[in-house]
């Protein structure tokens, strides 16, 4: 049976394309892998683009009521814990409310909006199986040992 390999890239309408082009590449460190800001006005955006072309795309074009709820939520995988810590002073920085950063057990996530109100997470695998739903608060200042030991005990409370 043919079988999904994994998510390739996701796309997302814009209304200030130029905004969100620099919040995703200035503040989550996006690079720009190719764009049309010309005729298509779409941005092709990758944490690697030797590896992988694009991510996640931005074009212009977002039209919807004020209201309106189109995306739940964008992931990006982050590769160290110290890496959400350097993100969440940079989103400090940007006067960027973080919304909550939570364990999930089985991952750690930091939850924010993007300009246009797009819930944004950025995440740290654990690599323990916790059940989910899931999330309670995270104190990043916490070594990384003590917040993966709290990930751990949760195997054998969770069940």
């Amino acid at each position: 049976m043919a079988q999904i390999g994994g998510l390739g890239h996701v796309g997302i309408y814009a209304t200030d394309l130029m905004n969100m082009r620099d919040f995703y590449t200035r503040v989550l460190g996006l690079q720009i892998a190719d764009e049309d800001l010309e005729q298509r006005r779409m941005v092709f955006l990758s944490s690697d683009p030797v590896g992988e072309h694009h991510e996640f795309v931005l074009m212009e074009g977002r039209v919807t009521s004020d209201d309106a709820k189109v995306i739940q939520q964008i992931s990006f995988h982050v590769p160290t814990i110290q890496d959400m810590r350097d993100f969440k002073a940079r989103i400090d920085e940007e006067n960027v409310t973080i919304d909550r950063i939570v364990s999930h057990g089985n991952a750690f996530g930091m939850y924010f909006f993007d300009p246009e109100g797009n819930r944004v997470e950025l995440y740290y695998k654990t690599g323990f199986p916790v059940p989910q739903p899931h999330g309670d608060p995270l104190d990043l200042s916490r070594s990384d040992d003590e917040l993966l030991g709290e990930a751990k005990d949760l195997l054998f409370t969770k069940r």
